[in-house]
C-alpha cells in the first residue's frame, strides 16, 4: 500500500488516518488502512527497521508465553488493537479538524517496542548512527519524553502522539498480560 501511495495521492487520501472522515463519514477502516502507508520511503524504512529488531523478539515471548498457534494469534491481535490504539490521541484531539491527517506503523511499532522493553529492560538499544548504546529502559524514557516534549512544541507533520499511545499501549498490555514477568525483569534490574 505504501508502494502504491507514494505515486497516487487519491490512493493515499483515501486510506490514511483522517479523524474527520472517521467521525462525519464513518469511514472506520482509516484506523487500520492507515497503517498500512508512509508518507516516503525513509518513513517505511524506519518502521521497517524497528518492526524488524524488536517485532520477532515480541512474537517469540508471545509463543513461549502462550504457545506456538496461541502465541502468533495474540501477536496478530495486539497489532490490530494496536493500530486502533495508537490513533486514539490523534481521534480524540482532531475529530472535528478536517485537514488532519497521519499515517503511518510508527504506533504500532512503538507499542512492539515498549512490550519488548517493559519484558527487557536491560537489554542494549542502539539508535541509527549514534556510535553507543542505551539500556532498554533509558532508551524508552528518553524517546517518551522526546515524543511528549516534540508533540507539545509541533514543528513538524510526525504524528508524535501516534508514538506516545502506540508506547502507553503496549506498556499496558504487557502489565496485563504478564505482570509477572515484568515484575521480573525489573527485579533483575534493580
Amino acid at each position: 500500500m505504501s508502494f502504491i501511495g507514494f505515486n497516487n495521492r487519491d490512493f493515499m487520501e483515501k486510506y490514511l488516518f483522517s479523524p474527520y472522515e472517521v467521525k462525519h463519514e464513518k469511514e472506520y477502516y482509516r484506523f487500520i488502512t492507515h497503517a498500512f502507508l508512509h508518507g516516503d520511503f525513509n518513513h517505511l524504512l524506519f518502521n521497517g527497521i524497528t518492526l524488524f529488531f524488536f517485532g520477532r523478539p515480541f512474537e517469540n515471548h508471545l509463543i513461549k508465553f502462550y504457545g506456538p498457534i496461541p502465541g502468533i494469534i495474540v501477536f496478530w491481535i495486539f497489532v490490530l488493537i494496536a493500530m486502533f490504539a495508537s490513533s486514539s490521541i490523534a481521534y480524540a484531539r482532531h475529530k472535528d479538524n478536517p485537514s488532519y491527517r497521519s499515517l503511518g506503523l510508527s504506533g504500532v511499532t512503538s507499542a512492539i517496542l515498549f512490550a519488548v522493553i517493559m519484558l527487557a529492560p536491560n537489554m542494549p538499544i542502539g539508535f541509527l548512527l549514534l556510535p553507543f548504546e542505551l539500556k532498554g529502559w533509558m532508551f524508552g524514557l528518553l524517546y517518551l519524553g522526546f515524543e511528549i516534549y516534540s508533540d507539545r512544541n509541533r514543528k513538524s507533520n510526525i504524528a508524535h502522539d501516534a508514538h506516545i499511545s502506540g508506547a502507553v499501549f503496549g506498556i499496558i498490555f504487557i502489565l496485563i498480560t504478564n505482570i509477572e514477568g515484568v515484575i521480573k525483569a525489573f527485579q533483575n534490574l534493580l
